[in-house]
């Protein structure tokens, strides 16, 4: 009986050992390495007049975009991608189909971390257009100016990465080749984009780049995405200064309507001698998702772009 009663004690201990065991097991990380955060939108604007005595002209409008943003962070490794897609069009009564947006932005960037926050890293970029763009406000009748890779950017470097939190994003790369593409035998005259012939299709160029990336929360649900950009050419005329500005101002108004207001600045020696701006306004669908949780520390500064 004792002999019984001992191996049953012995299984209810071996139990309960095996019980607690399990459940003071430590808990898996379900912190995914990827996490995609992207924004499509679909804006729409539209006018009608009829015996109006101040004037008008009936028109309507839309513009449509994806912007995507896809990270990998897993121990040192930080790989950071971007997809930026987006055009539109107006269609004025007495004037036609003009272009209100064009813009194919495409960049990859890999680092791998040295210091807190700070990552030895090497990137490239792909920015050009979709359709071609001509002059007197895109008249299709006028003087074609742009197309599809007239001009395109290619942008390939290393350098440094700093990265504090996901609100903030700086890259600077004295290594970085640029070559500038106008495939559009139209468009292949000397000093267009800075063509040194006519028939050239491309112009090298190497020198130092630097990026930033910055989103700030105004306030609930209105945030704003600065990006800018400048590049110094070493080969010839480093003053000449390629500097670039873009801020997305976001207003959201529910899950699936927002306002968005878009400003864009520019200046490049070789496209035209003056500062270039383009501003744009639209109201209408834009749906947000997130997929994955970011190992950052500062995950909730995300806010911004969350559902």
């Amino acid at each position: 009986m004792k002999k019984i009663l001992w191996a049953a004690f012995l299984s209810f201990g071996v139990g309960a050992m095996a019980q607690e065991a399990t459940t003071e097991a430590p808990v898996s990380d379900t912190v995914k390495a990827w996490s995609i955060q992207g924004q499509h939108t679909l804006m729409l604007n539209q006018a009608a007049f009829s015996n109006w005595v101040g004037g008008g002209a009936n028109n309507v409008g839309w513009l449509a975009g994806v912007n995507y943003n896809l990270t990998y962070e897993k121990g040192k490794d930080l790989w950071e991608n971007i997809i930026i897609l987006g055009y539109g069009q107006n269609n004025t009564k007495g004037v036609g189909t003009r272009k209100t947006q064009d813009v194919i932005n495409l960049s990859t960037n890999y680092g791998r971390e040295f210091a807190k926050n700070w990552y030895i890293s090497g990137g490239v970029s792909l920015q050009t257009q979709f359709a071609g763009g001509y002059e007197d406000g895109n008249n299709p009748d006028a003087k074609k100016i742009s197309n599809f890779m007239a001009p395109g950017y290619l942008n390939m470097g290393a350098g440094v990465t700093y990265r504090p939190n996901d609100n903030f994003t700086m890259t600077l790369r004295p290594a970085n080749a640029r070559w500038t593409f106008v495939l559009d035998k139209g468009l292949q005259t000397a000093g267009t984009y800075g063509l040194k012939n006519d028939g050239d299709s491309s112009l090298f160029q190497f020198g130092f780049l630097g990026t930033a990336i910055y989103k700030v929360k105004i306030m609930e649900n209105m945030n704003l995405v600065n990006t800018a950009s400048v590049f110094s050419n070493y080969l010839d005329h480093p003053e000449r200064l390629v500097l670039g500005y873009s801020g997305i101002l976001n207003m959201k108004i529910n899950k699936f309507v927002s306002t968005n207001i878009t400003l864009d600045l520019l200046y490049d020696h070789n496209q035209i001698r003056k500062t270039q701006l383009k501003q744009t306004l639209g109201v209408g669908f834009a749906y947000n998702f997130e997929n994955g949780k970011k190992r950052s520390d500062n995950k909730d500064n995300q806010s911004w772009q969350k559902k």
